[in-house]
């Protein structure tokens, strides 16, 4: 269990950094949804790798918490922490170097503070494309990206984030620098670091650089928005699309609650399509130049509405007009926020259960109140939903604070049941440790808290992230040897209430 640093502590620890950062700006203690508000000791602010492991050998010897920072974009509260002794913030921002670019190898070196848009910009002067692409890349950094294992809205084609780097360099909780920076597709000498680290929301090491997998840079982008009845049409088409056009990189749902909030929010927001229908699709192929992509894409509409599939659409005819069609997308959650959601939802579904899912949530929701208002958008080709759920008209989201979790279990239920995941791409953080545990896999949470007690057994990596802080040291033996006991001798048993608490 981690310790409140002393002043002795925060001295020693400045005197790595050579900088003094107290009292801790609001920004390292605040979450974009307002929902958690932080406290620390103080922060620190690397600028090289040999920092970061000399920071985090003091902190283990003494036991002192360690939340890791990156570019504060994170939606579960895993950066920042309200619970425990006070711990130092170790922001990334200064790491924030592009080390190499490796055309010939389709490759860039960069540090964890880089922010992601500068990182397509780099790729892009080199002739090259990465293709890891969200709402929030302008801020947003690759460390935080891998870390959460981001997603966004070329997965479909191109993977999430870690699908897309070659290799890692991380500081572990004793100090110790894993150098993995190589830029090999292949590999194969024992345990993958790089794929333990990423996703593991620094509770196991803070990555301090990556090699980033580069692309060819598309050479023709073809954009279109449609209008659709159901989310099986949409699901329909999707297939129509991808049968016709080889590289399909996004394909987006939105639910008419979506334009509908811009409206309320943006005013002179104009729609594309001339109604705001049930549903809606935007997709986008990329492609080598002098392969007709708009027109080969104009003819897959075309079939579409043949088949009765759309109902309305409009295809990008500049690069002002598909600017103006992914600004609706990515706009949404700006609206979502002002307009107040009671409980969101980042979730997943096997894309064959999407249009069942989407009815028997709506029905779960419906039961709750009948007035409580659904927003559903999402990455539609890779299964990915976000689900959330707005009170009535002329209502506050803090009026429904009370019913937030039923809420949410009624969602997160379904989500189960049709065989999907409660974190999509957002992760855990301290938001979700309690869904883990209920919906996670036994054997796999023992696991977890097997490799989280191997490596940092003093518990200062990003405590109360994936795991209660208070309760790890305590209970990890029940953790350990109760579910792995019962997992083997009945497959599908609950968790222990022992190993639960461990988690929640």
């Amino acid at each position: 269990m981690p310790i409140t640093p002393s002043l002795e502590h925060l001295t020693r620890l400045r005197a790595i950094t050579g900088e003094r950062t107290e009292p801790v700006p609001e920004r390292y203690l605040t979450e974009p949804r307002d929902r958690y508000q932080g406290r620390a000791a103080g922060v620190l602010r690397p600028r090289e790798t040999a920092q970061v492991a000399e920071i985090l050998a003091l902190c283990q010897r003494e036991r002192i918490g360690v939340i890791p920072w990156s570019g504060g974009t994170g939606l579960v509260g895993g950066q920042v922490a309200a619970e425990g002794p006070p711990a130092v913030v170790l922001s990334l921002e200064r790491l924030n170097r592009i080390r190499a670019i490796e055309p010939d190898d389709d490759a860039i070196v960069v540090e964890a503070g880089v922010a992601l848009e500068r990182v397509q910009q780099a790729a892009s002067e080199a002739g090259r494309l990465f293709p890891l692409a969200m709402a929030s890349q302008g801020s947003c950094c690759i460390g935080g990206n891998l870390a959460t294992n981001a997603g966004g809205v070329q997965v479909l084609r191109y993977g999430n984030a870690r699908d897309l780097v070659l290799g890692i360099e991380a500081v572990l909780p004793d100090g110790s620098i894993h150098h993995g920076l190589k830029r090999l597709r292949k590999d194969n000498t024992g345990y993958d670091l790089r794929h333990l680290l990423i996703g593991a929301e620094g509770t196991l090491g803070i990555i301090t650089a990556a090699v980033l997998k580069l692309f060819p840079a598309p050479g023709e982008t073809a954009t279109a928005m449609l209008a659709v009845h159901s989310p099986q049409a949409a699901l329909d088409l999707l297939q129509v699309m991808r049968e016709a056009i080889e590289g399909i990189t996004a394909f987006e749902l939105i639910a008419d609650c979506g334009p509908t909030f811009l409206s309320s929010v943006y005013p002179d927001w104009q729609d594309p399509l001339e109604t705001n229908p049930p549903w809606r699709v935007l997709v986008e192929a990329t492609g080598p130049a002098g392969q007709g992509l708009t027109a080969r894409l104009e003819s897959a509409l075309a079939a579409a509405f043949e088949h009765g599939l759309a109902s309305d659409g409009v295809l990008a005819q500049s690069e002002a007009q598909r600017q103006a069609l992914w600004w609706l997308r990515e706009t949404i959650p700006e609206a979502n926020r002002k307009v107040g959601s009671v409980s969101s939802h980042d979730i997943s579904v096997p894309k064959s259960r999407i249009a069942a899912f989407i009815k028997a949530g709506a029905a779960a929701i419906a039961a709750i109140d009948p007035g409580l208002r659904l927003n559903c958008f999402g990455h539609l080709g890779d299964g990915n939903l976000h689900y959330n759920v707005f009170p009535p008209p002329g209502e506050h989201r803090r009026d429904w604070q009370d019913r937030a979790g039923q809420i949410k279990r009624a969602v997160h239920d379904q989500v189960d049941a049709h065989g999907g995941s409660v974190s999509a791409e957002h992760g855990i953080g301290r938001a979700k440790r309690g869904d883990l545990v209920r919906y996670g896999d036994p054997a796999k949470l023992a696991a977890m808290g097997a490799i989280k007690a191997a490596l940092d057994p003093a518990g200062i990596m990003n405590p109360g992230a994936l795991f209660a802080p208070e309760k790890f040291a305590e209970k990890f033996s029940a953790l350990s040897q109760e579910i792995p006991s019962k997992a083997a001798l009945l497959p599908g048993v609950s968790v222990g209430e022992d190993a639960r608490s461990a988690l929640e």
